[in-house]
């Protein structure tokens, strides 16, 4: 994948330098510098017209706020984005208690022409999934109040973007620059006010330089946004929920305390295609959240549901190369936000303390081992059945009751690979079943 971004894409022409110093601009399909004829006057603002009925908008149509909700923030520039012109974002204002954060990228579909009736709930993934549309999410560690994030794309149709300034990170391929295209920014979730502000052109990304960039390790938004679904059941159940904690059973093996939520039982009747005798040699880890309890035989992990935040937990030895791993999932029923993320890492869990686990896997890309992590699981009932199995090619594929989902990721396997979970909200529960 490096090489094929690496050879053929190198440029060394342009310089950092503000938007409205700055004459000429490189052409799609061109390795040439032209002069343009039209002077970028000014930054770009706000489109006054086209966003979502939760956005107001400031008197100069530079900062842009959510009010009500966590979605219905879907904003536009009021003018097509140069090649390599950075658009420039600071987070005025951010609000814990939601799940996700800003959706940021472009569009080749001109916002004037677009209907409110048109712009959805959501860009990702009622937009993305649309031709011309493109977009994923800001990964929620770098939503900080006061943060500048910058973000742009190259005559290459690559995205980047940088964070205060910093090392830029390789966050979309693909997008279409033969013609005019418009940032389009979703003010969602924890990200609740945005202000525009002035562009600048961003340094052209040489083949040494961007071999040493990141890849943005946020998934796409494809068919499913497990944030979408956690939200909305957190604002459709804000009230229920204070009422949910009533009757709740034990379950049998673990330890007795007052706050361990009640394991879910067994689906009556397992999944079409799930093999009748599995192997039962692979458990959980030791190591884990400090949130997570488990069953006598470490089959099982349950939460805490009333802090069920640091939930991290992982096999007791690596995943063998072709072979499938089968977990039951199970949930409570009750109104609480919050899914299922699946990982791989070279990292043995042996070497790790309860106290480094974090309660957001992302926090652990950073670190020098090898890690990769998918959120974007459909909404899951108790009791459903996924299945994971690492391919020689280093495909990841997994399954839902049986039926075959498709690839969820690539990996290396040249080490060993370790899985790992972490359960948050109406999942409270987690079996391997073999």
């Amino acid at each position: 994948l490096t090489e094929l971004l690496l050879s053929p894409f190198a440029d060394t022409s342009h310089q950092t330098r503000s938007v409205s110093s700055r004459p000429y601009y490189s052409l799609p399909n061109s390795s040439h510098e032209r002069r343009s004829v039209l002077a970028i006057a000014e930054p770009p603002r706000f489109h006054s017209q086209a966003k979502g009925k939760n956005v107001r908008l400031d008197a100069h149509s530079r900062k842009a706020t959510r009010r009500n909700s966590f979605c219905n923030g879907v904003t536009f520039t009021n003018r097509p984005i140069h090649l390599y012109e950075k658009v420039r974002l600071k987070l005025v204002a951010v609000h814990h208690g939601w799940s996700g954060a800003l959706r940021f990228g472009f569009t080749i579909h001109d916002p004037s022409q677009m209907s409110s009736e048109e712009i959805p709930k959501y860009a990702c993934p009622d937009l993305v999934t649309r031709p011309g549309y493109w977009a994923k999410a800001l990964p929620e560690r770098f939503a900080v109040r006061d943060n500048i994030l910058a973000f742009w794309v190259d005559r290459h149709g690559r995205v980047f973007y940088s964070i205060n300034d910093e090392e830029p990170i390789l966050f979309h391929c693909g997008i279409k620059v033969s013609g005019p295209l418009w940032a389009l920014i979703d003010v969602y979730g924890i990200t609740h006010e945005v202000q525009i502000l002035d562009s600048m052109f961003a340094e052209t990304m040489t083949t040494a330089r961007l071999s040493t960039a990141r890849l943005s390790t946020c998934l796409p938004q494809s068919s499913h946004d497990s944030a979408n679904f956690n939200n909305n059941e957190l604002e459709n159940n804000q009230v229920v929920a204070k009422i949910a904690n009533l009757n709740l059973s034990r379950v049998p093996g673990l330890a007795t305390d007052n706050h361990i939520i009640p394991c879910c039982p067994n689906r009556r009747q397992r999944a079409q295609g799930v093999p009748a005798f599995l192997d039962t040699d692979l458990r959980f880890h030791p190591t884990r959240g400090p949130d997570i309890t488990f069953s006598q035989d470490r089959m099982v992990a349950c939460t805490n549901w009333q802090e069920s935040n640091r939930t991290l937990v992982f096999s007791d030895r690596p995943l063998h190369i072709g072979e499938s791993l089968f977990v039951e999932v199970g949930h409570l029923g009750l109104p609480y936000y919050g899914a299922l993320s699946f990982g791989i890492t070279s990292c043995d869990p042996s070497t790790l303390r309860t106290n480094e686990l974090p309660a957001d896997p992302d926090f652990l890309l950073d670190r020098k081992e090898y890690w990769v992590v998918y959120r974007a699981f459909p909404v899951l009932n108790s009791g459903d059945i996924l299945s994971f199995m690492v391919l020689p090619n280093g495909e990841v594929h997994h399954g839902l009751n049986g039926a075959s989902r498709g690839m969820l990721m690539c990996v290396d396997t040249s080490q060993s690979l370790w899985v790992f979970f972490t359960i948050h909200g109406v999942i409270n529960q987690l079996k391997i079943l073999g």
